[in-house]
């Protein structure tokens, strides 16, 4: 029977939940909102599926996408459809995906709002549906039945393009079990999944603060452009919450890393080669790398992993602007995709309160800089802005990310 004896162990993925034949284990909410299994022990059979599909447990040794024996392909692109490309988060390249595969007559799952703006992972099968699933949230997805109805639709022989979380990925490879010709899977390079429980709290203050229930909700509005992108609420009465990233305060809890899930302080799911077919990301940098490209509308970084992840790329081909680069190149910017994220020093404190004080001050508090972290900050760009100047800011940080030093 599966058990928690670390929270740093459990990313929530649903795979115990969803293989268990006798539905005894079911995922509850913690005191900091998160989901952990919880199984009934008299109605458990002590079959041991739920320990044989624990991705943490059954850890899986990925090189090149899952079994596939390749290194993964690096690509700058974006979509040629700049109205996509706008009200997508980077380059508008999982439109094009999720396109191809329901023209094929297949199934596209993705996370989504539901009425309460809760974020939860569902399945569509109609073009017109996609806008579901673009645009980030920056909120864990409840999987809740995704995988039984993936494995369904794989059984039928439909094609099935399943998009979340590298964790959720590899939750539901090893709830399948086997190897499926017919899935590809699409992951993210991701910072981090906050708080449920912190992010209705925030959506109910920002409903409080306007009077008015809220109509749709954007976290990456490019109104500033794709670098300094912008939080939106639009409420009922027709008006409009706006606050770049930095001015924002949930986007500050969530970049401060004070209300992730405790396994993303130790993720088993960072790396070059993941067990998805493509992962698709922001790709940071290409100012530098590909000048060319950047119009500040959104690039995103493509790394292929495996021969199914790379049949789909080439099929939307003509309707990208694409430049292959090397891996490493690609990622220097983009050191989540390496590395899991350091936990804020007060993250312990902000949930011991977030029951007993109000969200917006709580959060203030909490992430607020101390006087001589502000004086480091300011300290630091300075050194950062000589360094580029004299042309010996990319080459330190080269040496650094290799390790050389």
């Amino acid at each position: 029977m599966i058990s928690i004896n670390k929270k740093e162990d459990c990313m929530g993925c649903y795979a115990c939940a969803s293989i268990c034949p006798v539905s005894c284990i079911t995922m509850e909410s913690d005191e900091e909102g998160f989901w952990y299994p919880d199984a009934a022990p008299d109605e458990c059979r002590r079959c041991g599926l739920c320990i044989k599909v624990c991705p943490i447990v059954q850890k899986q040794n990925v090189k090149g996408g899952r079994g596939s024996g390749l290194e993964p392909r690096a690509y700058a692109a974006c979509n040629t459809d700049t109205s996509v490309r706008i009200s997508s988060s980077s380059g508008g390249i999982f439109s094009l995906l999720a396109e191809v595969v329901i023209d094929s007559g297949g199934v596209v799952f993705g996370a989504a709002f539901d009425e309460q703006f809760n974020v939860y992972h569902d399945y569509v099968d109609a073009k017109e549906d996609l806008s579901r699933f673009q645009g980030s949230k920056y909120v864990q997805s409840r999987i809740g039945e995704s995988y039984q109805q993936a494995r369904e639709f794989l059984k039928q022989g439909r094609l099935v393009l399943f998009s979340g979380t590298p964790c959720q990925i590899s939750g539901l490879q090893h709830y399948l079990g086997k190897a499926y010709g017919n899935l590809v899977c699409q992951d993210i390079v991701c910072h981090g999944v906050p708080s449920p429980e912190v992010w209705q709290k925030y959506v109910a203050y920002r409903e409080s603060r306007a009077s008015s229930p809220a109509r749709r909700i954007a976290f990456r509005r490019k109104n500033s452009g794709w670098k300094r992108f912008s939080v939106s609420f639009s409420f009922e009465d027709d008006m409009e919450y706006l606050a770049p990233l930095d001015r924002d305060l949930y986007m500050r809890a969530f970049l401060r890393n004070v209300c992730l899930r405790p396994s993303c302080h130790a993720c088993h799911f960072k790396g070059i080669n993941r067990e998805s077919d493509i992962t698709l990301a922001d790709f940071w940098g290409v100012q530098k790398l590909l000048p060319e490209m950047d119009d500040d509308r959104g690039v995103s970084l493509v790394l292929v992993h495996s021969p199914k992840g790379q049949d789909l790329f080439e099929r939307v081909r003509q309707r990208m602007v694409i430049r292959e680069v090397d891996v490493e190149d690609a990622i220097r910017h983009n050191s989540v995709a390496v590395r899991s994220v350091t936990k804020h020093p007060r993250r312990e404190e902000f949930f011991e309160c977030l029951g007993s004080e109000p969200i917006d001050q709580l959060i203030e508090r909490v992430c607020h800089d101390s006087l001589p972290a502000r004086i480091r900050s300011k300290m630091k760009s300075g050194l950062r802005v000589v360094l580029r100047k004299l042309g010996l800011l990319d080459a330190i940080r080269v040496v650094l990310e290799r390790g050389k030093v």
